[in-house]
């Protein structure tokens, strides 16, 4: 799942944003999400702010509370390597980092130092050694400060002119196998933004990060959901790794067009065992849940919340946007995504 863009009065839908998803999002070993967007109060963000400025990504402290907490339970990892993460320079991204260390959430794609550029992030949950890897193809032109190119994970992944690059994430799979990871997730921020369907660079560079050894690729950027791909292994024919090409925006502002309230929650089962007397690490189930921004006025205000689209009937006020969702669902994902 992603986040992006933590909207006005986002804060006061704390502990009810996540009440229809709790048991696919935070009844679970480990939850997981690409954060898009750093943690700021006023005063920075208008220091940072100038006129005709492109739209930059912020949040404040309630806000960074209401999209990572919930009950009480919070996010195990983020991924902040994304084309926002300079938005606000790299002392807000290092102010988000420390936030993230106060609430005991591991962060992927933002190294603090030279010696971790390159390097994966592991992540251990009963038994099973998950390594992280990630970058993003863009930090919308704002250059790295000098001495200090290193903190943020960034590649050539959809230039149209130059060959996809991908020896950087090549380097974190290779650091995950080194310490023994028993399944590697890779957070890629890449994609064209309102297209249903990835380029083909894209699926091409999927399937080699898959044969590197990548087992789960969950993609962002597109704000729109992109199929889910299961792809079966050449380096081992009894491995399927699925590619999420892009899980759409869970929380990208106050908007109802249907194709843009519309995302996707990955929801993995993985088995741990061996297999010729080697252990291996599978998929055991793997689902795309289709979930939906539902914004409601009421009295006391504005409130969000995420809701499974298969639990809802095309009836009431919604019903138009509720059969539009439903087909844009069956068109990306097939028919299987409502059972």
């Amino acid at each position: 799942m992603l986040f992006e863009a933590a909207s006005d009065g986002l804060e006061y839908s704390k502990d009810i944003l996540f009440e229809g998803i709790q048991d696919i999002l935070f009844d679970t070993d480990v939850a997981f999400a690409n954060y898009e967007s750093v943690v700021a109060e006023d005063d920075v963000v208008k220091k940072s702010i100038v006129d005709g400025q492109s739209f930059i990504m912020c949040c404040s402290s309630p806000q960074y509370t209401a999209l990572t907490e919930h009950r009480g339970r919070r996010f195990d990892v983020l991924n902040i390597a994304n084309n926002h993460s300079l938005d606000l320079g790299v002392e807000s991204l290092s102010a988000t980092q420390d936030l993230f260390l106060r609430d005991g959430i591991m962060d992927i794609g933002a190294p603090r130092s030279a010696q971790e550029y390159g390097k994966g992030k592991v992540f251990v949950r009963n038994g099973i050694k998950l390594g992280f890897v990630s970058a993003t193809f863009s930090l919308n032109g704002k250059p790295l400060p000098t001495g200090q190119e290193f903190r943020v994970h960034t590649s050539k992944l959809m230039s149209r002119y130059v060959p996809t690059d991908l020896e950087l994430l090549r380097a974190q799979i290779a650091d995950c196998k080194m310490r023994g990871c028993d399944f590697i997730v890779a957070s890629i921020h890449w994609g064209v933004e309102f297209e249903f369907f990835p380029r083909l660079r894209q699926i091409e560079a999927a399937h080699a990060l898959v044969e590197e050894g990548v087992d789960l690729i969950l993609g962002a950027h597109p704000h729109v959901i992109q199929p889910v791909e299961y792809y079966r292994t050449k380096r081992d024919p009894n491995r399927i790794a699925v590619i999420a090409y892009s899980l759409g925006t869970l929380t990208w502002g106050w908007y109802t067009a249907p194709h843009l309230i519309l995302s996707l929650i990955m929801h993995l089962k993985l088995a741990k065992g061996h297999v010729g007397g080697e252990p291996r690490t599978y998929i055991e189930s793997a689902k795309p849940n289709p979930v939906y921004r539902n914004i409601s006025e009421e009295a006391n205000g504005r409130f969000m919340r995420i809701q499974k689209l298969c639990d809802q009937d095309e009836k009431g006020a919604a019903a138009c946007a509720i059969v539009k969702m439903k087909q844009y669902a069956t068109l990306v994902l097939g028919d299987g995504w409502a059972y």
